[in-house]
């Protein structure tokens, strides 16, 4: 069984499948040599993440290591629906995602994910998780475990293994480096600001642009917003983000100061109301808003629709709010993510290594089922960087290697000064 918008979208989407793999040399590796050992033979797995060419290349990864898959969407503005179909059409792997789908959908995608039993779970944003431990209790005994790719699904189950609540352990590729270094900083960077680019084609070159939060995802928007030619403001809550953002060139200012004078404000915290009423009285007329995070929370979209007094389309992904007093504030993607609802999400070159994560670390908890506590773990060090390792070679770049003195050295206590 599976939930998809239009079958006949199934050969379109293959084209781009195999387009992204082109871009992915470790996925392909992997793919060939799992094909081989099949790791995960039998292992159901139910995993809900974004339904993209790149997420489809994961998917035939899984499948060729053996693994019993279903997919359904993290977000509902994110499925590509030709790609969808093509996963069912042509590798037979149950999908539920649908663009657009509305929340009650969403949740009811989840369910018939979970319906499938799955023993590993692949989040991005941690609502399979929760769904299992808030409605579906009954799969919990027997749980292999989970991973996690984002920033915002960490925080959740972070909280959740505070709270004793969370029953089955959980990987955390989000924080391996080569997720958060590479798809976090230069993804988000790249994608994020297409996003905006494709909905608005308003010229970033000149104008003030202001980045809500400064961590890894903050810093590649950053980054690529200055190489526009944009003026670049962080807020930020963390003395040490916001040193840092100071010292890489930016102005860095409380939040209302920047929302007076940005033509731009995007949002990449993980937390809810970033962007709130009080900013909004005071932005300019056209102020452009989107967002970078994983839930549609961080900009305060009631208490702007609270404000506004009509409410337009002008462009594809971009509604219009007029506010009492006459200016217009505009919102990207229904503050959804901007990098998928707007435009295709990361480049195939970035997921190739967070995905390589996310099947590396999946065979991790099959071999140390019943060895890990119920809490989130970090990806092994390992892993990280067999994965570097493969990347660099796709790359054709040779590193150095220490000498057994060198590594004895850094090994030892005994020698000092000379």
């Amino acid at each position: 069984m599976s939930d998809i918008s239009d079958q006949s979208l199934a050969q379109q989407g293959q084209a781009r499948i195999d387009w992204a793999l082109d871009e992915m040399p470790v996925i392909r590796g992997l793919m060939q040599q799992l094909s081989e050992s099949r790791p995960l033979a039998g292992v159901r797995i139910g995993a809900c993440l974004h339904i993209t060419t790149e997420t489809a290349n994961l998917a035939r990864t899984l499948q060729a290591a053996g693994a019993d898959l279903v997919l359904c969407a993290s977000n509902p503005l994110s499925t590509q629906d030709d790609v969808a179909a093509a996963l069912v059409a042509n590798y037979h792997i149950p999908v539920y995602a649908i663009r657009g789908e509305s929340s009650d959908v969403y949740y009811r995608h989840i369910q018939a994910t979970l319906d499938h039993l799955p023993l590993i779970t692949m989040d991005d944003g941690a609502d399979l998780v929760s769904e299992m431990h808030k409605t579906r209790t009954d799969l919990l005994q027997g749980m292999i475990g989970g991973t996690e790719e984002t920033t915002t699904g960490v925080i959740r189950l972070h909280a959740m293994a505070a709270d004793k609540a969370l029953k089955f352990p959980i990987i955390a590729v989000n924080d391996a480096m080569t997720k958060h270094f590479f798809d976090n900083r230069y993804g988000t960077g790249q994608s994020a600001l297409d996003g905006i680019i494709r909905a608005t084609n308003i010229l970033l070159a000149g104008k003030t642009f202001t980045v809500v939060g400064y961590g890894w995802c903050g810093r590649g928007v950053a980054m690529r917003a200055q190489g526009h030619g944009a003026h670049v403001i962080v807020a930020e809550v963390d003395p040490l983000r916001a040193l840092e953002a100071s010292m890489d060139g930016y102005r860095v200012m409380p939040l209302m100061d920047a929302a007076r004078q940005s033509d731009f404000m995007i949002t990449v915290t993980g937390d809810k109301h970033a962007i709130d009423r009080q900013h909004m009285e005071v932005m300019k007329d056209g102020c452009v808003l989107a967002n970078a995070g994983h839930f549609n929370v961080e900009i305060n979209i009631p208490a702007l629709e609270s404000l506004s007094t009509a409410k337009t389309r002008p462009r594809e992904s971009v509604d219009e709010y007029k506010l009492v007093d006459g200016r217009k504030l505009r919102l990207l993607a229904e503050g959804r993510l901007v990098n998928l609802a707007a435009a295709e999400g990361h480049p195939s070159a970035v997921m190739d290594m967070s995905f390589a994560n996310q099947v590396l670390a999946a065979i991790y908890l099959l071999e140390q089922q019943g060895k890990l506590s119920n809490e989130v773990h970090s990806v092994p060090l390992r892993i990280d960087q067999e994965i570097a390792r493969l990347k660099l070679d796709a790359m054709q770049i040779n590193i150095d290697e220490l000498s057994a003195e060198q590594q004895q050295y850094l090994s030892s206590w005994q020698e000092g000064t000379t």
